[in-house]
């Protein structure tokens, strides 16, 4: 026998709004937060998750349940969603993040702004080119805006980007060997040199942990940054990829002077004055 049940939602949310109105302060508080879980989408919960479970891996499916207040079905839900994208590894009653803490904070962070950076930098990409795109978050963005280009030939020592490359068809992945580092999903070391030393291509897209008209780019590692100087020597011609808050900062390691990039494409929240000083380095901003 199968049962057919009829909810009305608009009874429900007359419900809330009429509690809301006469309630004491703590039940309208509560209310309120219901009605802002309920708005969440499944994108919005996994993320909550993600930072929740980084914050406390001991969490448990009710915990998180009761955090997000929605029902434990539907956090086991995203929890398997998030399984299946490699994000978190299940464990019984609850689960704990598959990455480094480290990258998943800079993946948290100004993560609409990167998205539109590396859309941005994806469409200076053309059928049949040849490109490096080097370590880092918002730089391993730019495969997954990719999609509908054809024969892409990319070669990387990014681990993030391997997710991207496996659902495009277009693109032809090539990820060179070397020492790896969870902290930023990259492939570091004489190993990863030497491997890149294989290749030349059209255009690399490289990211920094700083740059400025006095110093140019720089890295807080050492590792990383001699992969980034052997990106731009085996490439016709280098994009920096970066959002603006890492103008101004500068990093342990100097890499190479400002003008040694043709392109920067960033967003629109660079100091004042700063494009136009850039600009005069012989270097051109794409604004995102």
């Amino acid at each position: 026998m199968a049962f057919l049940y009829i909810i009305d939602t608009k009874s429900i949310e007359t419900s809330f709004q009429n509690q809301l109105n006469s309630g004491p302060l703590d039940s309208r508080m509560k209310i309120i937060e219901t009605q802002k879980q309920m708005k969440l989408s499944q994108s919005e919960r996994e993320r909550e998750i993600l930072s929740q479970l980084t914050s406390d891996s001991s969490l448990s499916v009710t915990k998180i349940s009761d955090l997000l207040g929605v029902s434990a079905v539907t956090i086991r839900s995203d929890l398997a969603s998030l399984e299946a994208q490699g994000f978190i590894v299940r464990s019984r009653g609850g689960a704990h993040p598959a990455f480094d803490p480290e990258i998943l904070r800079r993946q948290k962070t100004r993560v609409v702004v990167k998205n539109r950076i590396a859309r941005k930098a994806a469409s200076l990409v053309s059928d049949g080119d040849t490109i490096m795109i080097e370590a880092g978050t918002t730089t391993a963005l730019i495969a997954k805006y990719l999609t509908g280009k054809r024969n892409v030939r990319i070669v990387t020592n990014s681990t993030l980007i391997i997710p991207y490359a496996r659902s495009n068809p277009g693109i032809h992945l090539s990820v060179v060997g070397g020492t790896f580092r969870p902290e930023t999903e990259a492939l570091v070391g004489p190993m990863a040199l030497s491997g890149l030393e294989s290749f030349y291509v059209k255009t690399a897209f490289v990211g920094t942990d700083g740059f400025t008209l006095e110093n140019g780019l720089s890295s807080y590692f050492p590792e990383a940054a001699a992969v980034l100087k052997k990106v731009v020597e085996r490439a016709e011609t280098t994009v920096l990829v970066a959002d603006s808050s890492k103008y101004g900062n500068t990093g342990f390691v100097s890499i190479m002077a400002i003008n040694a990039v043709s392109k920067i494409v960033t967003d629109r929240d660079l100091p004042d004055g700063a494009a136009e000083l850039l600009k005069k380095q012989g270097v051109e901003i794409v604004f995102a």
